[in-house]
């Protein structure tokens, strides 16, 4: 029986193979995967829901939505071409900051909290602009790239409210910060 539902279980794993690299109409799981994919993306994202939740109150969406907005912004500006210096210590540096921010705890004003992740946004937009796949539909790669960083967003807020619940003595937010931080660091050293 085991030897029969094998070939099944590695058919399921499998990825299909296009002659051409990309499918016409690839747009939206494109875009999706970008920040899901990308530890420098995917880190900064994190962190934005983290540092959403420490912040609290109306943060919890203003700050997310303020990095979706400009992040949208700098997509449309690498999808066109125009040149944006330093996209990838850009990128690092957002995520060093951003843990750095988590781990410091301090309370940071909203609209100067909502700038802060808005001026990083436009390079990881930037980033997905660019690598726009040229048979990609825009609208969809865009679509795609922002639920991607929507559901990374709430799992930021997610993890950021379990870990104030869990803790009472021991800071498990601000030690989050600070591995991501640390990790910013190391992209920093790579760029």
């Amino acid at each position: 029986m085991r030897t029969r539902l094998l070939p099944l279980l590695l058919l399921a794993w499998t990825t299909p193979v296009f002659a051409h690299g990309i499918t016409h109409g690839a747009g939206f799981m494109t875009g999706f995967n970008h920040p899901v994919l990308g530890l420098d993306h995917l880190l900064a994202m994190l962190s934005v829901g983290l540092l959403s939740t420490q912040l609290g109150g109306r943060a919890i969406w203003t700050v997310p939505l303020a990095f979706m907005g400009f992040m949208l912004v700098g997509g449309i500006l690498g999808l066109y071409g125009v040149a944006l210096p330093l996209v990838e210590l850009g990128i690092a540096l957002s995520v060093l900051l951003l843990g750095l921010a988590i781990a410091l705890g301090k309370h940071i004003p909203l609209l100067l909290a909502m700038g802060f992740v808005g001026l990083f946004a436009i390079f990881h937009g930037h980033a997905h602009g660019a690598e726009m796949p040229t048979l990609a539909s825009p609208v969809l790669y865009a679509l795609g790239f922002l639920t991607g960083t929507a559901v990374i967003h709430l799992l930021g807020v997610a993890l950021g409210i379990i870990m104030q619940q869990l803790s009472r003595k021991l800071p498990l937010l601000r030690l989050s910060g600070g591995v991501i931080a640390l990790v910013g660091g190391y992209l920093i050293v790579g760029v």
